[in-house]
Protein backbone atom coordinates (compact mmCIF):
# COMPACT_ATOMS: atom_id res chain seq x y z
CA UNK A 1 0.00 0.00 0.00
CA UNK A 2 1.43 3.40 -0.99
CA UNK A 3 2.53 5.52 1.92
CA UNK A 4 2.49 8.91 0.19
CA UNK A 5 -0.40 8.65 -2.28
CA UNK A 6 1.85 8.23 -5.33
CA UNK A 7 2.70 5.29 -7.55
CA UNK A 8 4.96 2.59 -6.08
CA UNK A 9 7.66 3.50 -8.61
CA UNK A 10 7.75 7.14 -7.47
CA UNK A 11 7.76 6.06 -3.84
CA UNK A 12 10.66 3.65 -4.44
CA UNK A 13 12.56 6.41 -6.29
CA UNK A 14 12.02 8.78 -3.34
CA UNK A 15 13.24 6.19 -0.83
CA UNK A 16 16.34 5.53 -2.97
CA UNK A 17 17.02 9.25 -3.23
CA UNK A 18 16.58 9.74 0.52
CA UNK A 19 19.03 6.90 1.16
CA UNK A 20 21.56 8.45 -1.24
CA UNK A 21 21.25 11.80 0.58
CA UNK A 22 21.60 10.08 3.97
CA UNK A 23 18.13 11.21 5.06
CA UNK A 24 16.55 8.84 7.54
CA UNK A 25 12.95 8.94 8.71
CA UNK A 26 14.16 8.89 12.33
CA UNK A 27 16.01 12.20 11.75
CA UNK A 28 12.91 13.95 10.37
CA UNK A 29 10.50 15.87 12.56
CA UNK A 30 7.16 16.14 10.78
CA UNK A 31 4.32 18.46 11.70
CA UNK A 32 1.08 19.35 10.01
CA UNK A 33 -0.19 22.91 9.76
CA UNK A 34 -3.44 24.34 8.56
CA UNK A 35 -3.04 25.62 5.05
CA UNK A 36 -3.67 29.12 3.86
CA UNK A 37 -4.60 30.83 0.64
CA UNK A 38 -7.41 30.27 -1.80
CA UNK A 39 -9.69 27.29 -1.36
CA UNK A 40 -12.25 28.63 1.07
CA UNK A 41 -13.43 26.78 4.16
CA UNK A 42 -11.98 23.42 3.14
CA UNK A 43 -8.36 24.60 3.15
CA UNK A 44 -8.85 26.56 6.36
CA UNK A 45 -10.24 23.55 8.26
CA UNK A 46 -7.78 20.83 7.26
CA UNK A 47 -4.16 20.47 8.28
CA UNK A 48 -2.78 19.56 4.86
CA UNK A 49 0.36 21.72 4.94
CA UNK A 50 3.43 19.65 5.86
CA UNK A 51 6.48 20.99 7.68
CA UNK A 52 9.62 18.83 7.80
CA UNK A 53 12.68 19.52 9.90
CA UNK A 54 15.87 17.54 9.37
CA UNK A 55 17.41 17.69 12.83
CA UNK A 56 21.08 16.91 11.97
CA UNK A 57 21.38 19.57 9.24
CA UNK A 58 18.76 22.02 10.52
CA UNK A 59 17.10 22.22 7.09
CA UNK A 60 13.39 23.03 7.21
CA UNK A 61 10.79 22.63 4.47
CA UNK A 62 7.16 23.70 4.40
CA UNK A 63 5.00 22.40 1.52
CA UNK A 64 1.41 23.04 0.53
CA UNK A 65 1.36 22.13 -3.18
CA UNK A 66 -1.54 19.68 -3.17
CA UNK A 67 -4.82 19.44 -1.31
CA UNK A 68 -3.98 16.02 0.12
CA UNK A 69 -1.73 15.62 3.13
CA UNK A 70 -0.19 12.40 1.76
CA UNK A 71 0.93 14.11 -1.45
CA UNK A 72 2.33 17.05 0.48
CA UNK A 73 4.34 14.61 2.63
CA UNK A 74 5.83 13.19 -0.59
CA UNK A 75 6.58 16.67 -2.02
CA UNK A 76 8.18 17.80 1.27
CA UNK A 77 10.55 14.84 1.34
CA UNK A 78 11.43 15.34 -2.32
CA UNK A 79 12.17 19.04 -1.70
CA UNK A 80 14.30 18.16 1.32
CA UNK A 81 16.34 15.79 -0.87
CA UNK A 82 16.83 18.61 -3.39
CA UNK A 83 18.09 20.94 -0.66
CA UNK A 84 20.52 18.35 0.69
CA UNK A 85 21.84 17.62 -2.82
CA UNK A 86 22.23 21.33 -3.46
CA UNK A 87 24.12 21.75 -0.19
CA UNK A 88 26.47 18.80 -0.76
CA UNK A 89 26.95 18.79 -4.55
CA UNK A 90 26.70 22.52 -5.23
CA UNK A 91 26.76 23.25 -8.98
CA UNK A 92 26.61 19.54 -9.84
CA UNK A 93 23.26 18.93 -8.17
CA UNK A 94 20.43 17.82 -10.52
CA UNK A 95 18.47 21.03 -9.88
CA UNK A 96 21.49 23.25 -10.62
CA UNK A 97 22.18 21.32 -13.83
CA UNK A 98 18.55 21.69 -14.90
CA UNK A 99 18.62 25.45 -14.29
CA UNK A 100 21.91 25.78 -16.21
CA UNK A 101 20.39 23.91 -19.16
CA UNK A 102 17.40 26.28 -19.22
CA UNK A 103 19.71 29.30 -19.01
CA UNK A 104 21.71 28.05 -22.02
CA UNK A 105 18.54 27.41 -24.03
CA UNK A 106 17.30 30.96 -23.38
CA UNK A 107 20.67 32.41 -24.35
CA UNK A 108 20.67 30.38 -27.59
CA UNK A 109 17.12 31.52 -28.46
CA UNK A 110 18.02 35.14 -27.82
CA UNK A 111 21.04 34.94 -30.13
CA UNK A 112 18.96 33.25 -32.82
CA UNK A 113 16.22 35.91 -32.75
CA UNK A 114 18.78 38.73 -32.83
CA UNK A 115 20.48 37.14 -35.85
CA UNK A 116 17.15 36.86 -37.69
CA UNK A 117 16.16 40.51 -37.18
CA UNK A 118 16.29 42.46 -40.45
CA UNK A 119 18.69 45.38 -40.51
CA UNK A 120 17.34 48.72 -41.66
Amino acid sequence: MPKYGVTPQKEAELLRRMEACALREEDLEESFIRGSGSGGQKINKTASCVQLLHRPSGLEVKVQEARSQALNRFFARRRLCELVEEKTLGKKSPEALRQEKIRKQKKRRKRRTQAEKPTE
